[in-house]
């Protein structure tokens, strides 16, 4: 992936710490967020100490019925609550009984919004707790459905919108955020929101999203998250035309003003925030994603989930596959429909693997990786029409106009969907795959849960329950003669917020692809002879804080390694140091 990027820019590579960059930074755990603070007395700090009806309104600080009777007393709360002092442990019960009686999963997804603007520490208690009931809620599938509606549920703004009204300003906006300290920024211009479209500036549901797994599954503190929405316009007729759309009313721009209004927002970024600020790019289109990651992947930390963070997990579930396919990844061929960012973010990083493994260039281990994208197999004949990210994919072949003929030309062991269309997998292509391999490996990524290439029940039943098969939205195990199958879900929320946790830990001050490499071994050497009996291939989401503590010291180990760490001394022991730095939601004791 660095090789492709070396070549946007011009030459120039991550580790060569472009003089265009300035170190700084540094973050005071100001809320008492950290496992290192737990036991430890809390002032309730808001512009002075925070107290009575004000702390009651002030989700960092506020426990509902969980005050003590001392702390209603020290913080003027008499009389403002009802007499009884609930747990959190009981606060937590009976939410999730209210939560479980909403049929509609939209309806959940407001209640578990609305409790994060109420009380925050229990909203991350209820979602750390029952990651694999509620990570399908906050975040995909429902998010998805969330963003088309969220002019009409919209309530009070999370984040910051940073429209074309304020250019020239983006340094004022951003100081308009009351938090100083941030680490994690997850920025979206809602042109590709999932595989919905462009949804424009209610795209913010994503990065709102993203960031409260970042904070349960990878233990970045709340306090430490900014998620903001780019808004340069919309292409959506519908939401033009819409009377509750809430953002700016006009085509996108595109081109220099574009790409001019971008560089502003990363200069104030880092002129804000310092150099250990990482930016994650999210839900941008192709053309525009492949160029803003080579544009700063030298000058500033920056990450894009739907490129690396799809390729990381990806990769990760290819390598743990092997202990059921047998062989090593260059022993097999990859055939990919779809050659967008997911697609060619994923062939890269697998081209990567095989070459540091075998010591072939990359340029050969390349050739073990087919594409298919709307127009048919991506050969040497088409080189020339192609756009830059698929030129690398365009191997000798005659032309193949269909995924079917495809798949009977390349015989691939691995048939991977990033395509964005739902169904594409149809059950002449999945028969095809069983009729050449023992053992075929069936990957249907796109998301939502609509946009699946194919099913689980699908994937099994055509191939006679001897498919690997995983998605990226969640399915239920199914039953095949006689046997349960256990789907694997190649969920970017298995990467993303132990990278980015680690990232934090270390300071490091740029991404190399040697730390997704990391990031990705670290997940599969979490999958257990217990899991491959089931056919899994990742592990269950309700290890996901001990599987986001490896992933950090690994990727934390190798920015060390690469000379990109700036936090010394490294620390003796990164697996217990990033388990120690972890947010941990459990009300503290005020003073």
């Amino acid at each position: 992936m660095e090789s492709f990027l070396k070549m946007q820019r011009g030459g120039e590579c991550v580790l060569d710490l472009s003089p265009r960059s300035t170190v700084g930074g540094g973050v005071e755990d100001v809320y008492g967020e950290d496992r290192a603070s737990e036991d430890q007395l809390v002032t309730p700090w808001t512009v002075s100490v925070a107290s009575g009806y004000t702390m009651l309104r002030d989700p960092h600080h506020n426990k509902g019925l969980a005050f003590t009777e001392k702390e209603r007393d020290a913080h003027y709360l008499r009389g403002l609550l009802p007499p009884a002092v609930l747990t959190q442990e009981l606060q937590e019960k009976k939410l999730m009984n209210n939560i479980r009686q909403y049929e509609v999963p939209l309806h959940k997804y407001m209640a578990m919004m609305e409790l994060e603007e109420r009380n925050e520490r229990l909203f991350y208690k209820l979602l750390i707790d029952n990651v694999e009931e509620l990570l399908p809620i906050v975040y995909t599938p429902v998010v998805g459905e969330a963003c088309q509606k969220y002019g009409s549920i919209f309530r009070r703004p999370q984040g910051v919108y940073i429209s074309l009204k304020e250019k020239g300003k983006i340094l004022e906006v951003l100081r308009n955020w009351p938090e100083r300290g941030i680490q994690v920024i997850v920025v979206t211009d809602g042109e590709r929101i999932l595989g919905l479209g462009d949804l424009g500036c209610q795209g913010m549901g994503i990065p709102v999203g993203k960031l409260a797994l970042y904070t349960a599954l990878g233990g970045v503190r709340p306090s430490a998250c900014l998620p903001i929405t780019i808004d340069v316009g919309t292409n959506n007729e519908q939401l033009l035309n819409d009377e509750f759309y809430i953002g700016l009313k006009q085509k996108r721009a595109t081109g220099k003003e574009y790409y001019d209004f971008l560089h502003e927002f990363m200069t104030a970024v880092k002129q804000n925030y310092g150099e250990k600020v990482l930016v994650q790019f999210e839900d941008f289109a192709n053309h525009n994603a492949f160029e803003l990651l080579a544009k700063y992947g030298t000058t500033h930390l920056v990450f894009n989930d739907d490129i690396q963070g799809t390729a990381s997990v990806v990769l990760a579930g290819l390598v743990a596959s092997l202990k059921l396919l047998g062989g090593s990844l260059g022993d097999h061929t990859f055939l990919f429909l779809g050659a967008g960012e997911a697609g060619t973010g994923i062939a890269e990083l697998i081209a990567l693997e095989m070459s540091k493994q075998t010591k072939i260039p990359l340029e050969e281990t390349r050739k073990k990786i087919w594409l298919v994208d709307s127009k048919g197999l991506i050969v040497k004949s088409r080189k020339e029409s192609l756009q830059h990210f698929k030129q690398p994919w365009a191997h000798d072949h005659e032309p193949v106009n269909n995924l079917l003929d495809a798949v009977n030309a390349i015989k691939p062991t691995a048939l991977i969907g990033t395509s964005g269309v739902g169904k594409q997998f149809t059950k002449e292509v999945v028969e095809a795959m069983a009729a050449f391999n023992q053992t075929p490996l069936i990957m249907a990524l796109s998301n939502p849960t609509s946009q699946a290439e194919c099913t689980a029940e699908e994937a099994y039943t055509w191939t006679e329950g001897r498919a690997i098969f995983s998605s990226g939205s969640p399915f239920d195990p199914v039953e095949y003669n006689g046997k349960l199958f256990v789907p694997g879900q190649a969920n970017n929320a298995y990467i993303f917020p132990g990278l980015g946790f680690g990232l934090v830990i270390s300071g490091a001050i740029r991404v190399h692809d040697d730390m997704l490499l990391a990031a990705s071994e670290a997940l599969a050497g979490q999958v257990t002879q217990e899991h491959y009996d089931k056919g899994m291939i990742y592990p269950p989401l309700s290890n996901i804080r001990t599987i986001s503590a490896h992933i950090a010291a690994n990727v934390a180990a190798k920015a060390y390694d690469l000379g990109l760490a700036t936090r010394l001394p490294r620390p003796a022991d990164l697996v217990k140091y990033a388990e120690s730095c972890m947010y941990t939601p459990n009300y503290r004791n005020y003073r």
